[in-house]
């Protein structure tokens, strides 16, 4: 069966973006994850989504996510990324994921 994705062994050292169980979104590099998808995130940050005002960015350093909170995790393109004007942007808070 051919692969979906890149799998979290080959995003190490890379940027890499959580979505967690509970709407954050946080950024930062993968330095390493457990058979439980426990990962831990260095030089991370959330991002915080308002309709009214830009995208606020909250230090966190590094950082543990527990796995059973993690819904979606993503590549990040490191340069698309950083040509983006966090200030300009506008979106709705994601909700939490219910199941």
């Amino acid at each position: 069966m051919a692969s979906v994705g890149p799998t979290l062994e080959s995003l190490v050292d890379q940027v890499i973006s959580v979505i967690t169980n509970d709407g954050r979104n946080i950024v930062g590099t993968l330095r390493g994850f457990d058979q439980a998808t426990n990962i831990i995130l260095d030089e991370s940050h959330e991002r915080v989504y308002s309709t009214k005002e830009g995208v606020q960015q909250l230090v966190l350093g590094l950082y543990i996510i527990r796995g059973d909170n993690i819904s979606v995790v993503g590549e990040v393109e490191e340069e698309l990324d950083a040509a983006l004007d966090m200030s300009k942007l506008r979106a709705h808070p994601l909700k939490p994921v219910i199941h």
